[in-house]
């Protein structure tokens, strides 16, 4: 491997080589604020040189589309009344950014009508569950049911926030990969990404190890040796997604995670994007665009 003198990571040359898409870009969190789209738009300036020095094509971030998601009542009402607040970060950074919406399980009826609104009739690739915040439900919630129905329905995305805590979950809306296991039972010809592989990664593998239809996302924990090999041993690389988590998150560690690993070259360029692309491909195709 070649290494950038500059910056540590691999050529440039090399980076491209890989086609990077990122499928968790977590500018501000993708939270607006009350002066509209500012924050985040700041955010996604912020983070373009992260994404021009690892020569990333596209990064997907999560939007809040006024169901809930967020505690400030004032910004929920101003996303439902202008929806090109949502899209303007789509509609500035066209040729990087990829969209899902944010859900929320405790208003099923909002959700649903989302589902049609961003999914269906909208530029939306998918759906983000969260682990925490007014829209957080755990996935083994009846309210699930009817959602992934939809979602699979649109041929979307779906990314389920999950984490194994030490001494328990953070709030009660929050899941864990075994609860996303058993979800997926349920639907097994739905893709399920595993975001942050359960932070407690040797269990959220072990977790979701016997789901074929489960992938794990490899952001948002500290990076650790052994990881992403144990990922490709016991699933397969072909089940395993790249994610960033920036800016929250450094651009090197996240990137050495795969870069890094002991792996095969073809195992780096699945996981660094031709996963990502393959489950995006139908709701491409849904809506006549090319991966």
């Amino acid at each position: 491997m070649k290494i950038d003198g500059q910056f540590g990571l691999p050529s440039r040359e090399e980076l491209e080589s890989y086609r990077i898409w990122d499928s968790y870009f977590t500018p501000s969190h993708s939270h607006p604020g009350k002066d509209g789209s500012s924050l985040l738009l700041a955010d996604i300036e912020k983070s373009k040189r992260a994404l021009e020095v690892g020569r990333f094509e596209k990064a997907c971030f999560f939007a809040h589309v006024g169901i809930g998601t967020t505690t400030d009542a004032e910004l929920e009402t101003l996303l439902r009344e202008k929806p090109e607040l949502v899209l303007e970060p789509l509609d500035r950074y066209p040729d990087l950014l990829l969209g899902m919406i944010q859900m929320n399980g405790n208003d099923l009826a909002s959700s649903l009508a989302a589902l049609d609104q961003w999914l269906g009739d909208g530029p939306m690739l998918g759906v983000y569950f969260p682990g925490g915040g007014p829209g957080a439900m755990t996935c083994t919630h009846p309210n699930m049911e009817p959602l992934i129905e939809k979602i699979a329905e649109l041929d979307g995305v779906i990314m389920q926030h999950t984490w194994f805590k030490t001494g328990g979950k953070q709030g009660p809306g929050e899941s864990t990969p075994a609860e996303l296991a058993e979800l997926a039972a349920k639907f097994p010809d739905q893709k399920f990404l595993c975001a942050h592989a359960g932070g407690e990664w040797e269990q959220g593998i072990r977790a979701v190890r016997d789901s074929p239809n489960i992938l794990i996302e490899t952001s948002g924990f500290d990076a650790t040796a052994g990881f992403v090999e144990m990922g490709v041993r016991e699933l397969g690389a072909e089940r395993i997604v790249f994610g960033s988590h920036l800016p929250s998150r450094s651009l090197g560690t996240e990137l050495a995670k795969v870069t890094a690993a002991e792996i095969p070259e073809a195992a780096r360029k699945q996981i660094l994007g031709a996963n990502f692309r393959a489950l995006l491909a139908p709701a491409f195709r849904r809506k006549g665009r090319a991966v």
